[in-house]
C-alpha cells in the first residue's frame, strides 16, 4: 500500500488544506491488493430470483440492475443516482420510501415496516479479473464493514454465510484461493440484509434522523489481497516511555497460514537501523499472535528516541515498522506501518476524576464529539478540511461514539497529532444488554477484537470506552476487558462515558451530566466541585468545569444565515416552523425553544432571519468559550471537557463547532478564542481575571491589560500586570473590583503582549448589570433551566461605526492568503464584525476557509490584521472578495 503521506505543509498556521489527495491507506506489502471499488452494480432481492450460487456466475446478467462504487450503503448509491431526493434538504428525507418512522425517534430502535424496500436484502455483484500471476499465490478476500448480516458468493462457491457474517463493526477476510480464479473473470456477489432493531449495528442515537435503510451495505472497502502461504495481519508497536525519554518497545503481529499444511517460517523485523526476528512454527490453518519484546529483544530498547506528541504539545513524529514473513529464505509476505513511540497513561486524582498523561506530561483533553455523514459517505477531501478545522481551533481531541472510522481518519489523526477516544454507542442494541439472546454475546466480542486489532497501532488513540451512556453488565464488561488484554491494547479503558461505577474495574473517573441544552455562560464556572446548590444531574455531577465531562454542550448551533438559506426552501426561511425543527434533535432535542427563549430574552425579540441568526453566532460564541475556559482554567481538578458535538452527519441547527457545509459560526471562533495558546480570561464566578497557558513551555514576563468599558466606551477599570506563568499553568491575575456607575451592558477587554509590546493573546467579553440566575434545584441530565437572564438589549442602542477595511490576497503553492486590515476610526465600540471571504464580487462564499480571527470586536481607534487561508482552486477565475458585517457597522 501507499506510504503515509504528510499532509500538514506549514504556512503561519503549521498547517493547510490539501487538494486532491487520496485517502491515506495502510502500507501494503509486496503482494499484491486489488481494491473493488469501481463497477458494481446493486438490486433489490426482490428482483432477483436466482440463488446466490448464479448469481455469482458469469451466465448472470445484471445489465438492469442500478449502478454503485463501492463503499457505500443502499441509500447512498439510489440518491448518488438521483433516483430519491436530497435528503438532507428541507424534508425530503421523509419523502423517502421507508421513512416512516415518527420524527424525532430512534429508528435503530424500531423495526423497518414490511412494505420498506429495504426491509428485504439487496445484492452487490462486481466482476473483475485477477492478474494470471496471482496463480499460486493464496488469495484473501477482505471486507472492512457489512452492515448488518451477508451471504457472499464468488464464482458459484458460498464463502460467507448469514449466521457467520454478522455485525456491522467486524471485518471479514476469507481465503478465497481455491474459489477464485486467477488470469480470468471473477464474479462476487453480496447478499445484505438490513439490521433490525435487536441488532449490534449504527445508531445516531438523537443526533439526527436516520436513513430508511439503516445503513445497509457495503459501507467499508472490499479487497483482494495475495500473499505466500503465511499472511501478516494487524502489526503493530506498542511502547513504555520512561520519565528521561527512554522508550520499550513491543512489536506484534497476527500471522494466519493459509495453506493445508505446517510450515516453519522466520518473521523479520526492522525500524530503522534495528532489525529483530524469531523462527515461527503454523500448523495447518493455524493463526496467531507473535510478539517481540524487550526480555528477549533488548534492541527494542530505544535511548533517544523521537516521542509521537499531540500537535499542541510538539511534533506527532512517525517511524516505520517493516515486517517480513520468510519461509526457506522466500518471502510469503510483507508489511509497513506507520507508527509513534509514546505512552498514554491516566490517573484518578483524590476527587476520583480521571486525568489524562502522555510521555508522562499531564495533558488536558479539549475536544468534540464526531459524527461520520448520515448516510456514511466518504469524502478524503472533506475529511481532510475537518481535520484543519479541529487544528485550527486548537482542539486536541475527537471522540468517537460508536461509529469507528476510517483507516484514512486515523492514518490523519496519527499524522496531524489529534487524540482520538473510540469506543461503543448507547441508546441502541449495543446497551441492551438484557435483552441479548446467546448470538449478540459472540458478535460483540468478534467486533470488538476486529476493532482493536485495527486500532491499537495509532499513536492518536487516547482511551476506550467499553460503554457510553451505561457501563456493561459485569459478564460482559469482562469479557472485553479479557479480549483488551489479549491484544495488547496500550491505552487506558474506562467502563463508560459515565460516572457509574462497576464492580470489576471501579470507578470511571469522567462524568456525562450534560447539558446539551442552552445554558447560561456563567453555568460552568458556577458549578465548581463540591458546589452546594441543588441539583438533580447526573451521577457525577453537573456540567461545570470539573472532572472529565465526556459529552456536554451549551446547547443548539444555529448556523450562520446561508446555511438556513441551504438547507430549507425559501417559504421555510423565516419564522421558525417545523421545517427548522425537522433539523433540530431527537428525542428531548426536537426543537429550538429553549436557546430561542434565551435569545430573544437577554437581547429582545427577534423578527427577522437575519436578526436571529447574527444573534445566534453571538450567543454561541458566548456559550462555547464559556465553557471550554471553565474546564482550561480549573485544570487539572477538570481532566478535560468533549463538546457535544463538533460537527453533523446532515445540516443541523443543534451541536457543531462548524456546519455541515463547512461554514464556521460564532461558536467556532468561540472555541478558538478559549483555545489560543496564552488565553486571558474573565471568572464568571468570582469576577477575576485569570491567564491559562496551553503551551508547554513557561510564559515569563508578560503583560495582561484589563479594561472595563462601559457602552459609551468611558472607562471605569484598568490594571497592567506583568506576571509568570509556568508551562501549562494557569495564574490568577487580577480581582476585578466592585464598580458603581456601569451601564447595563458593559465589556471587558483583555489583552496580553510580550516585552516588546507584540500581542500574544486576547479576548473581549460584553456583560451584564442584571445577574444571569440558574435554577440549580430543576436541573436534569440535559439541562439546568435560567431563572433570570442577562439584559443586552443595551447593545442595540451602539452607534453606527463605518469601518476601514483594506484587503490584498497572495498565493502560496495551492493556497491563497487573503490579508484583511479592519480599523475602527470612530469613538464607538465596533461590536462582533463579521468577515465573510466570496468568490467574486456576487459569488458564493468560499469555504472551507481557515480565519486567522472573525466575529471580533474593535474598540475606538483599534486596528486589526486578519488573514484568511483557503484553496486557490476554489477561486476559479474570480478574484477573494471580503464583506464585512457587524452588530453596528454601516
Amino acid at each position: 500500500m501507499n506510504q503515509l503521506r504528510n499532509t500538514a505543509l506549514g504556512i503561519a498556521l503549521g498547517f493547510v488544506f490539501v487538494c486532491n489527495v487520496p485517502r491515506v491507506k495502510a502500507a501494503e506489502p509486496a503482494n499484491h491488493v486489488l481494491h473493488l471499488q469501481d463497477g458494481w452494480r446493486m438490486e433489490s432481492s426482490c428482483k432477483v430470483e436466482k440463488p446466490g450460487t448464479q448469481v455469482s456466475t458469469s451466465a448472470f446478467s445484471d445489465a438492469m440492475w442500478y449502478p454503485a462504487t463501492v463503499p457505500t450503503t443502499v441509500t447512498s448509491a439510489l440518491v448518488k443516482l438521483k433516483k430519491y431526493p436530497d435528503p438532507d434538504f428541507g424534508m425530503n428525507l421523509r419523502k423517502l420510501p421507508g421513512v416512516t418512522y415518527p420524527i424525532g425517534s430512534n429508528f435503530s430502535n424500531m423495526d423497518m415496516r414490511q412494505d420498506s424496500p429495504f426491509m428485504v436484502p439487496w445484492w452487490f455483484r462486481k466482476t473483475f479479473v485477477l492478474p494470471a500471476a496471482d496463480k499460486g499465490k493464496t488469495l484473501w478476500l477482505y471486507f472492512g464493514g457489512i452492515n448488518y448480516r451477508a451471504n457472499i458468493f464468488l464464482n458459484g462457491k458460498q464463502i460467507g454465510t448469514y449466521d457467520d457474517v454478522a455485525g456491522a463493526w467486524r471485518t471479514y477476510e476469507f481465503n478465497i484461493t481455491d474459489a477464485a480464479l486467477p488470469g480470468r473473470q471473477n464474479v462476487l456477489a453480496v447478499e445484505v440484509f438490513s439490521p433490525t432493531a435487536k441488532d449490534l449495528a449504527i445508531t445516531f442515537v438523537d443526533w439526527n434522523p436516520s436513513p430508511p435503510d439503516k445503513n445497509m451495505g457495503l459501507f467499508r472497502d472490499v479487497e483482494i489481497r495475495t500473499s505466500g502461504p503465511v499472511a501478516i495481519r494487524y502489526p503493530a508497536v506498542m511502547s513504555k516511555v520512561d520519565p528521561d525519554g527512554k522508550a520499550h518497545l513491543t512489536v506484534t503481529a497476527f500471522l494466519k497460514n493459509g495453506s493445508k499444511q505446517e510450515i516453519s517460517g522466520q518473521l523479520k523485523g526492522k525500524i530503522e537501523g534495528v532489525e529483530f526476528s524469531q523462527d515461527i512454527p503454523l500448523k495447518a490453518g493455524e493463526e496467531k499472535n507473535v510478539t517481540f519484546d524487550t526480555a528477549e529483544f533488548p534492541q527494542l530498547n530505544f535511548d533517544h528516541p523521537r516521542l509521537w506528541w499531540p500537535a499542541q504539545m510538539g511534533t506527532p513524529e512517525l517511524y516505520k515498522l517493516d515486517l517480513r514473513f520468510e519461509i526457506n529464505g522466500q518471502s510469503s509476505d510483507s508489511s509497513q506501518t506507520s507508527f509513534g513511540i509514546r505512552e498514554v497513561t491516566s490517573e484518578l486524582n483524590t476527587a476520583n476524576h480521571r486525568v489524562f498523561s502522555i510521555n508522562g506530561k499531564k495533558l488536558l483533553i479539549r475536544g468534540g464529539g464526531w459524527s461520520p455523514d448520515m448516510m456514511l459517505r466518504e469524502n478524503p477531501q472533506r475529511l481532510r478540511d475537518e481535520f484543519a478545522y479541529v487544528r485550527d481551533m486548537g482542539l486536541n481531541t475527537i471522540r468517537l461514539e460508536g461509529k469507528l472510522e476510517t483507516d484514512d481518519f486515523f492514518n490523519l489523526a496519527d499524522q496531524q497529532g489529534i487524540l482520538v477516544m473510540a469506543g461503543w454507542c448507547c441508546c441502541d442494541a449495543w446497551e441492551h444488554w438484557s435483552e441479548w439472546t446467546p448470538e449478540e454475546l459472540p458478535i460483540a466480542k468478534a467486533s470488538l477484537r476486529d476493532q482493536i486489532y485495527r486500532l491499537r497501532s495509532h499513536p492518536s488513540l487516547l482511551v476506550w470506552l467499553n460503554g457510553s451512556d451505561n457501563p456493561p453488565p459485569p459478564d460482559v464488561e469482562q469479557a472485553y476487558l479479557d479480549i483488551e488484554k489479549q491484544l495488547q491494547w496500550p491505552n487506558p479503558v474506562i467502563s463508560s462515558a459515565t460516572a457509574k461505577v462497576t464492580t470489576v474495574s471501579g470507578e470511571s473517573g469522567v462524568k456525562m451530566s450534560g447539558p446539551y441544552e442552552y445554558v447560561a455562560p456563567s453555568y460552568w464556572m458556577e458549578d465548581s466541585f463540591g458546589a452546594t446548590h441543588p441539583q438533580s444531574c447526573n451521577q457525577g455531577g453537573c456540567g461545570g468545569g470539573y472532572g472529565f465531562n465526556s459529552e456536554t454542550s451549551p446547547g443548539p448551533a444555529v448556523p450562520p444565515i446561508e446555511s438556513i438559506e441551504t438547507m430549507l426552501p425559501k417559504e421555510h426561511w423565516w419564522p421558525i416552523d417545523d421545517w427548522w425543527n425537522f433539523h433540530a434533535g431527537g428525542e428531548n432535542f426536537k426543537d429550538l425553544h429553549v436557546f430561542t427563549d434565551a435569545l430573544n430574552a437577554r437581547h429582545g425579540p427577534t423578527t427577522t432571519l437575519e436578526d436571529y441568526t447574527f444573534k445566534s453566532q453571538v450567543q454561541s460564541y458566548e456559550g462555547i468559550r464559556a465553557m471550554y475556559e471553565a474546564y482550561s482554567r480549573n485544570k487539572y481538578t477538570s481532566g478535560g471537557v468533549i463538546q457535544w458535538m463538533l460537527n453533523n452527519a446532515w445540516p443541523s441547527m443543534i451541536w457543531h463547532l462548524f456546519d455541515f457545509y463547512l461554514r464556521p459560526g460564532g461558536g467556532y471562533f468561540g472555541a478558538k478564542t478559549a483555545m489560543q495558546p496564552l488565553n486571558p480570561l474573565y471568572g464568571y464566578d468570582d469576577h477575576s481575571i485569570y491567564l491559562v497557558n496551553s503551551r508547554y513551555e513557561d510564559a515569563k514576563q508578560v503583560k495582561v491589560a484589563t479594561k472595563l468599558l462601559n457602552l459609551d466606551m468611558s472607562e471605569k477599570f484598568f490594571n497592567e500586570s506583568t506576571v509568570d506563568v509556568p508551562a501549562d499553568g494557569v495564574i490568577k491575575v487580577v480581582a476585578i473590583p466592585e464598580i458603581v456607575g456601569l451601564s447595563p451592558t458593559y465589556f471587558v477587554a483583555l489583552k496580553v503582549s510580550d516585552s516588546a509590546g507584540k500581542v500574544l493573546g486576547s479576548n473581549f467579553y460584553w456583560l451584564s448589570t442584571k445577574p444571569e440566575t440558574l435554577d440549580w434545584a430543576k436541573s436534569t441530565w440535559f439541562n439546568t433551566p435560567t431563572l433570570s437572564y442577562a439584559d443586552f438589549t443595551a447593545l442595540s442602542q451602539l452607534p453606527k461605526v463605518k469601518l476601514r477595511v483594506t484587503e490584498h490576497s497572495e498565493r502560496k503553492a495551492d493556497q491563497e492568503i487573503t490579508h484583511v486590515t479592519l480599523e475602527n476610526p470612530s469613538t464607538s465600540l465596533a461590536f462582533f464584525i463579521r468577515l465573510k471571504l466570496k468568490k467574486g464580487a456576487a459569488g458564493p462564499e468560499i469555504l472551507p476557509v481557515l480565519w486567522q480571527d472573525n466575529y471580533v470586536s474593535l474598540l475606538p481607534g483599534e486596528k486589526r490584521d486578519l488573514t484568511a487561508e483557503y484553496r486557490a482552486s476554489e477561486l476559479g477565475t474570480e478574484k477573494p472578495v471580503i464583506e464585512v458585517r457587524g452588530w453596528n457597522t454601516e
